[in-house]
């Protein structure tokens, strides 16, 4: 397990930009003053550290506090590489799903909202424990983002991803 001496023996972080930069050389592909990660497919920064790879928003965490996360790290914003450290928080996996932005396919532009063919409104809806939790019917999009921002906040406090 990586420790924090390792961290800071080979890397120097930025809380400000979150950025990683090498302080030492661990191989040829290495240079003193290179940034050290690099982006995978979803989004997110990733560092190779003797032999194995870590996500840059958990070694922020241990960097800054000491220890490997116990939980998930959420991004408070959403941005997936801003790993600056007042960015990064502990949630759980739940926690870090309330977080998500829009999906692909929503057409409302709210989150948690959609058109409900049937009564011809618009529905706010929230997941809770993986089940759909109908929050009310409206005549208007905004409202039901309204009711499903105040749902979400009662519910769901700093977690609540609010908007798009």
């Amino acid at each position: 397990m990586l420790s924090q001496d390792r961290l800071k023996e080979l890397l120097e972080y930025d809380a400000n930009t979150g950025d990683f930069t090498w302080i030492k050389i661990t191989s040829r592909r290495v240079k003193v003053g290179d940034k050290a990660c690099k982006k995978d497919n979803h989004g997110y920064f990733y560092i190779s550290i003797d032999k194995k790879t870590y996500g840059a928003h958990r070694l922020a965490w241990l960097y800054v506090h000491g220890k490997m996360p116990s939980k998930n790290i959420d991004h408070i914003n959403g941005i997936r590489n801003d790993n600056r450290i007042c960015n990064l928080r502990e949630a759980t996996q739940q926690e870090n799903l309330y977080n998500i932005g829009l999906a692909k396919h929503n057409s409302s532009g709210y989150k948690g909202v959609h058109f409900h063919k049937g009564t011809g409104k618009w529905r706010a809806v929230a997941s809770v424990n993986n089940y759909p939790k109908h929050i009310g019917l409206f005549k208007t999009a905004l409202e039901a983002s309204l009711a499903y921002t105040n749902w979400c906040i009662s519910n769901r406090g700093e977690f609540a991803r609010i908007g798009v």
